[in-house]
């Protein structure tokens, strides 16, 4: 096993950890901003497990899956916002 895969397993593991973090924040959120701020950090921390995997692996077949997330997250954030706007009005 060499050190870049020591490494990797070991930034699949920091981002595991803020995973769950993340979902502890999108769950006691107090406010809708603050829910959709942790949706935003969820998605992206999928994406970079995603990454990691896919090198660990060497199957570049999973990074079709972290565009098709970054696009879903990126129409999730933004649907958020034009509801924030709609609402404040």
């Amino acid at each position: 096993m060499s050190i870049f895969s020591v490494t990797l397993i070991v930034a699949m593991a920091a981002l595991s950890i803020c995973l769950v973090l993340t979902a502890i924040r999108f769950a006691l959120g107090p406010t809708l901003p603050d829910r959709i701020t942790a949706f935003d950090l969820f998605v992206a921390n999928v994406i970079g497990m995603v990454a990691i995997y896919t090198e660990l692996t060497g199957n570049a077949d999973f990074i079709d899956v972290a565009i098709i997330l970054s696009l879903f997250g990126f129409l999730g954030s933004i649907s958020f916002a034009y509801y924030l706007m709609k609402s404040t009005r």
